[in-house]
């Protein structure tokens, strides 16, 4: 798309009255407003620290304003600035160059005795970072349509319901866009150690990272179910246009809930699943799903309403999931469906010049058995891998539509 178009939605944006989307229509088209500026070429991939992701802040507060909500960022500014130091070199201790991030802070004062913060991550990584891009070849704009220009649209969604809504009075609602989750959550890790907003009132969080995808069936993957026992239950009462939800219940996980479960705060993280463009250059906002955003948005705003008449959180500790089956020393070379819910572990993409892909595993195929090891859930699999080291064999089992497949891998 040419400047000019992006000029042009800008211009839309900014000039717009933004008042409560009755009309799903009106919501679905903000949506892809929102996603469509903060994953184009114009803002050259939201590299943190750099005067492209200052762009993207300065429009996500635009939005906060006209929204109706209220700066709570350092001096009664949107923003809550924090320096950092940014390596080329991700293994490097020494070197680098300075930076600043800046998180994006707004409010709405219910005047209630709690505060629930709803955030998502709005850097991406620029041109490609080392060690974080997938890319292959020359530098290219990483635009993050769905990681994670959807979480902040969906963001901007949950503050104009909730700006809007009668049946969400009993808490205040805090809004973050963080910066430089990219580089190790340092935005969100920056905000607890010396937040612009008191947060020793804080009800609960919750965190949209890459709701852009919603597959076919609809599986919402729900991290951190564990961190209060309120959760499931809650989460099982709601009914949202036939989404179907998969929880896990550790509070650690590579988005920013962490940062605040860490402080001892019941969190929860949306995520509609991975997918072959994560951190490359074709994440592009063509491929998104803009209903399933709307979806997910509803689904998050129902949560939040029933919760409303509940008194503050019961916050428990959770097993670090996140590190199950961390220290395999190969790789089969597939990509886990994350949001699949059923028995077994099902590829969502097999990487070429890969052990999978040489023996003849195939995008969907469901392992059901490595090694000795019944595959049951991803961590099983996991568990598998980490029996075999490079040169080792494997027989892998998996389910292909009715038939039961037998392969010899070769790590």
């Amino acid at each position: 798309m040419r400047l000019i178009s992006f000029v042009l939605v800008l211009t839309m944006t900014l000039t717009r009255q933004f008042s409560y989307c009755q009309n799903s229509n009106q919501a679905l088209q903000q949506l892809q407003i929102d996603v469509v500026y903060l994953s184009s070429n114009l803002l050259q991939g939201r590299e943190a620290g750099t005067q492209y992701e200052e762009m993207a802040g300065r429009y996500i507060a635009t939005r906060f304003e006209e929204i109706g909500l209220e700066p709570k960022g350092m001096g009664g500014s949107w923003f809550h600035p924090f320096d950092f130091n940014f390596n080329t070199n991700p293994h490097a201790t020494t070197g680098g160059e300075s930076r600043t991030g800046r998180n994006v802070v707004g409010f709405i004062d219910n005047k209630a005795a709690t505060t629930v913060v709803i955030g998502a991550h709005y850097d991406h990584l620029g041109l490609g970072m080392p060690g974080a891009s997938l890319h292959v070849g020359e530098a290219a704009v990483h635009n993050g349509a769905d990681d994670n220009a959807s979480g902040v649209a969906s963001l901007m969604y949950l503050a104009d319901y909730l700006k809007n809504s009668s049946k969400a009075k009993n808490n205040n609602y805090l809004f973050l866009a963080f910066s430089a989750e990219e580089l190790g959550l340092v935005g969100s890790k920056k905000f607890v150690e010396n937040p612009s907003f008191g947060l020793q009132n804080v009800n609960y969080m919750l965190n949209m990272d890459m709701v852009g995808r919603l597959n076919e069936e609809k599986v919402l993957a729900i991290n951190g179910a564990g961190t209060s026992p309120s959760w499931k239950d809650e989460l099982s009462k709601i009914s949202v246009a036939g989404i179907k939800i998969k929880t896990t219940d550790s509070g650690v996980g590579p988005s920013d809930h962490t940062s605040f479960y860490l402080k001892d705060m019941p969190v929860l993280h949306f995520f509609t699943g991975q997918h072959t463009d994560y951190h490359k250059p074709s994440d592009d906002s063509e491929l998104v799903n803009y209903q399933g955003i709307h979806d997910v948005s509803v689904f998050i705003a129902t949560l939040v309403e029933n919760l409303n008449d509940d008194n503050k959180l019961v916050f428990t500790k959770t097993k670090d999931e996140s590190q199950q089956g961390a220290s395999f020393k190969v790789t089969l070379g597939v990509m886990p469906d994350y949001v699949y819910d059923g028995e077994g572990m099902r590829i969502d993409a097999v990487m070429d010049d890969k052990p999978a892909k040489k023996a003849g595993l195939e995008k969907g195929d469901i392992v059901i058995q490595i090694g000795d090891i019944q595959v049951k859930t991803i961590y099983d699999y996991m568990d598998g891998l980490a029996k075999f080291k490079k040169g080792d064999k494997a027989k892998v089992k998996v389910k292909r539509k009715e038939e039961i497949i037998e392969k010899e891998v070769a790590f």
